[in-house]
């Protein structure tokens, strides 16, 4: 049975994030617009940096729960990496839905605000209430994924 786009894109993210290298929570996120991927992104240390894998989770060590002091974390998020991935490359994404594996945070939200993201599709809850307030403000659509099967 061939699947929606919906869960073509969604199964695009989760492969994507599985090259994330934190040790905390794996993300994955695909910019699509008109049905093509304009992005993909993992989260993970920036470019050359040495990735939590290798050197530990601050956060961890600190006992800090999910969705706080983003600050300490030497690592992007998923949809961080999409918005750069897609300047670095000269890629407009305006317009464009985000299929990820989790809710954004707060911080990914204002970013995708500002990049002009249509819509976000995720699966994966995260526990940032603002991050859902600053999105509807902004008028982002936000639709949890459910399989259509």
């Amino acid at each position: 049975m061939r699947v929606s786009w919906d869960e073509y894109f969604m199964e695009i993210a989760k492969v994507a994030a599985k090259r994330s290298t934190c040790l905390r929570r794996r993300v994955g996120a695909v910019a699509v617009r008109d049905k093509r991927i304009l992005a993909t992104g993992y989260n993970g240390a920036p470019t050359g940096l040495r990735h939590c894998s290798e050197v530990g989770c601050i956060r961890e060590a600190m006992k800090i729960p999910s969705g706080q002091h983003h600050e300490l974390c030497r690592g992007l998020h998923a949809e961080q990496n999409v918005i750069i991935q897609a300047a670095l490359y000269g890629i407009n994404i305006k317009g464009a839905i985000f299929y990820q594996t989790h809710q954004p945070c707060v911080l990914c939200a204002k970013m995708m605000v500002n990049a002009g993201v249509l819509e976000i599709v995720f699966e994966g809850d995260y526990p940032d209430e603002m991050s859902l307030q600053i999105l509807k403000e902004g008028n982002i659509k936000i639709r949890k994924f459910a399989t259509e099967r």
